[in-house]
């Protein structure tokens, strides 16, 4: 991890365009917001995206004065939802839940994009990160991250469900190094993953934490791994897969909120000043925390120097591992 990387990832934790007309830009900072806000969520309902986005809009709706609709448009790795925000007018009344795979992973994960991460969108600030999780059935008869891989190198090769280039990514040092045979089941969304994985449909699951720790709780699941730096504190007992000895494989998923490139710096900045307000309320640090989260507060620059040191550490990654672009 380079030092600017590291430096920006440290600072959050802690928790802390075009521009019209000068006196059209003051019209819109004054009259901004003057009705609902629409909140496009790339995942399906109940992902780890979904729950923040639901938590974040809730209590910006309460500090703005105006609705904000939460709208859930899974598929594509999340281009669907990124094409709806960058559709006209340039706003703000149209923002984007975005998690590092829309913003950053598809950058090197698709041959071909439809939209520039970078030059179609604006940030508005980070929200939160988080690990992931290797998870199988209950009834499964694979009771440690040992018996995975010792499964894993036997064939048949394993089924194992993920929802986006980001987890596929997230779990493909481990899987290299492990020398391990499996075979991708791709997902539209969190909530159908953990299904079929709870259903026995299929062998293994990398996830995100926020509501995937519950469900290991409630001993639907059992939980073989996590890609932390350090153990999760709501799974004491589950090793993180660098502690086994698998170098590099430490990954956290993101969140984050954008608007349209070119959406007026004032109302940018009003969503921005609110938000980070937010994120450094006491009840926000604990809410995320109690979702398997942690607070990555990053205002507009900073959001938008640590994307592009995601999109170049994703793009090492797939040089490094041979990942084939879909």
């Amino acid at each position: 991890m380079n030092q600017t990387r590291r430096q920006l990832l440290q600072a959050a934790v802690v928790g802390v365009p075009m521009l019209g007309l000068a006196g059209f830009a003051h019209a819109q900072t004054s009259a901004y917001p003057g009705k609902p806000l629409r909140l496009y969520v790339p995942f399906g309902p109940g992902s780890g995206s979904d729950v923040y986005a639901r938590y974040f809009g809730e209590r910006l709706a309460g500090r703005l004065g105006q609705p904000v609709v939460v709208e859930n448009k899974p598929g594509a790795g999340g281009a669907i939802a990124v094409k709806a925000t960058t559709e006209p007018p340039r706003d703000g009344y149209t923002i984007l839940l975005g998690s590092n795979s829309p913003m950053a992973v598809n950058v090197s994960a698709y041959k071909s994009l439809s939209y520039d991460p970078v030059k179609d969108l604006q940030p508005i600030c980070g929200l939160t990160r988080s690990m992931a999780i290797l998870i199988v059935p209950a009834e499964s008869p694979l009771q440690t991250l040992d018996d995975l891989v010792d499964r894993g190198r036997q064939s048949p090769p394993l089924n194992m469900g993920t929802y986006s280039a980001g987890y596929q990514l997230a779990a493909a040092p481990f899987l290299r190094q492990a020398g391990f045979k499996w075979q991708d089941i791709n997902y539209k969304g969190l909530s159908q993953t953990t299904t079929d994985v709870i259903g026995g449909q299929i062998d293994i699951a990398v996830v995100d934490t926020p509501t995937t720790v519950q469900i290991v709780k409630s001993g639907k699941v059992r939980a073989l791994a996590v890609t932390g730096v350090d153990r999760h504190p709501d799974l004491p007992d589950v090793p993180t897969l660098q502690e086994k000895g698998y170098d590099g494989a430490v990954h956290y998923s993101w969140t984050s909120l954008w608007v349209k490139a070119g959406t007026p710096e004032s109302v940018v900045n009003i969503l921005s000043d609110n938000l980070l307000q937010i994120l450094n309320a006491p009840e926000s640090r604990e809410y995320v925390e109690s979702h398997a989260g942690e607070i990555m507060a990053l205002g507009p620059r900073e959001m938008r120097a640590f994307q592009k040191s995601e999109i170049a550490r994703f793009a090492e990654a797939v040089e490094t591992l041979g990942f084939k672009p879909i």
